[in-house]
């Protein structure tokens, strides 16, 4: 039995349920309500019964209804804390800059909650305006829980202005806002964050040494390879991760050879972040090690090993790749897809236009990126024929649940995913064939879409594994007539 199928079945258990058995769910708040409903709601927000008001505030917070920001920012002064409280979360949920100064209001809150949710609502209306009144709520609040909520808004925001604060907080008693502290002088660009957060690498609580980890990594400190590898030998499970990734972003031959060394680590996550760190280098030894992976027992292994052949392989390796095609977990399958689609592999074409049938979303999102970047053409009428059927708003695909005290928004954007790799693969096959059914097609396409959804950034497949750049969805059109 492939091993995500174990773990499904080994959770199904926990639960109590059955695995094939369809999970009951609690209803659902959807993406979308009529006019009728917002009217209730509305009228709900502003009524006397404290119950309904919150439900509202939830609700219209999810939808983002911009008709509830007057009424959410008067229930910012109501004498009950939980309207407090939900208000300056649908407020977040909002994010309308003429909020801001109400929000600001909010941090001198009695409730330590309604303060610190009232920061990560400012976190969301990312306005420099707001930097002096958060940097004295992070230097005076008594709360840990609000000035973690303040650190993290001051990184969002990405002031320079913040760093003497953001420095202070450094030394603060709670791992927690030291862990947020050190992300934020990363967000507002501290040239010399790398230096100031290294001694970090030895702080007693573990989440503080893990974001130390990833800012180095992030900013390619070659300075810290040796408290880094050192940090390495004594670093637990939940640390190897962060470092591995980290000291493959720094890509020192040191680095290479200690990555190496962990990809025989007996704990496949580490062998997993081993080989993604080796595929960020592109070490000399890191094609050697992914062919040895390729046979791992686990599957998770065996997919980073295909994902890293694909970046740092040749021509040649594709054979390698091909009986993971037929691999029982379908995240290997896809992987191999990817690594194939890199490595120009024209030969599996078979293969890859087969799998655009797959039932895996993963797997079918997989072959339509590597149909365009292999411009296999014999699958137009295949992608053609999705693209009719792809529908960026279906709305069974994507659900809101409500969570706490705050609204916790959960989208399932698979649709979303469908249509732009879709669209790209089909934009790539038309540039080098400039097929007229092609050309029709995309154009009936970006008809569909509004003018905000064109300038939202593109949900491509593979971002990361293959080194994909963020484009917005405009860009996927380029040279195809609007119909409209």
């Amino acid at each position: 039995m492939p091993r995500e199928d174990v773990l499904r079945n080994r959770s199904a258990r926990r639960r109590g349920t059955d695995s094939d058995r369809p999970r009951k769910r609690r209803p659902a708040l959807g993406p979308s309500a009529d006019e009728s409903e917002e009217a209730a709601l509305l009228s709900a927000l502003t009524g006397d019964d404290p119950r309904k008001a919150i439900h509202a505030a939830r609700r219209l917070g999810a939808l983002r209804h911009g008709g509830a920001r007057e009424p959410l920012e008067r229930l910012l002064t109501n004498p009950d804390v939980r309207l407090r409280l939900v208000s300056a979360s649908a407020l977040g949920n909002l994010a309308r800059p003429a909020s801001r100064a109400p929000l600001e209001s909010a941090l001198e809150d009695s409730d330590r909650h309604v303060r610190a949710q009232a920061a990560f609502a400012l976190s969301r209306i990312p306005d420099r305006r707001s930097v002096p009144r958060l940097v004295r709520v992070i230097s005076q609040d008594e709360s840990a829980l609000v000035r973690n909520a303040c650190a993290m808004a001051l990184g969002r925001i990405g002031e320079r202005g913040a760093i003497p604060a953001l420095e202070r907080a450094l030394t603060d008693e709670s791992d927690r806002v030291r862990r947020e502290a050190i992300i934020a002088l990363e967000r507002c660009q501290d040239p010399a964050v790398a230096g100031k957060v290294r001694r970090f690498l030895r702080d007693p609580a573990r989440r503080v040494r893990i974001a130390t980890t990833v800012v180095l990594g992030l900013k390619r400190d070659r300075d810290s390879v040796p408290d880094l590898l050192e940090f390495l030998e004594n670093a637990d499970l939940w640390e190897q991760p962060a470092l591995l990734v980290a000291l493959g972003r720094i890509g020192t031959s040191a680095c290479g050879a200690a990555l190496a060394r962990s990809a025989e680590h007996p704990a496949r996550w580490v062998r997993v972040c081993a080989l993604h760190g080796l595929s960020e280098m592109r070490a000399p030894q890191t094609r050697a090690v992914a062919l040895s992976k390729l046979t791992d027992p686990a599957w998770a292994v065996r997919g980073a090993a295909a994902l890293a052949l694909g970046k740092a392989g040749n021509g040649a390796d594709a054979r390698a790749l091909g009986p993971l095609l037929e691999d029982p977990s379908s995240w290997v399958r896809r992987a191999a897809i990817y690594g194939l689609g890199a490595l120009g592999a024209a030969d599996f074409s078979g293969p890859i236009r087969r799998a655009l049938d797959s039932s895996d979303p993963e797997v079918q999102l997989a072959a339509i990126w590597a149909v365009g970047r292999l411009e296999i053409r014999e699958a137009i009428p295949t992608l053609l024929h999705l693209l009719e059927g792809a529908d960026l708003h279906d709305a069974s695909a994507r659900r809101t649940l409500v969570e706490g005290e705050g609204a916790v928004r959960l989208v399932s954007d698979a649709p979303v995913r469908l249509f732009d790799a879709l669209v790209q693969s089909l934009a790539t096959l038309a540039r080098t064939g400039r097929d007229p059914s092609v050309l029709d097609a995309l154009s009936a396409a970006r008809s569909r879409l509004s003018k905000s959804e064109l300038e939202q950034p593109a949900r491509l497949p593979a971002p990361w594994e293959m080194g994909e750049g963020t484009l917005s969805r405009r860009s996927l059109f380029a040279g195809v007539r609007d119909d409209r």
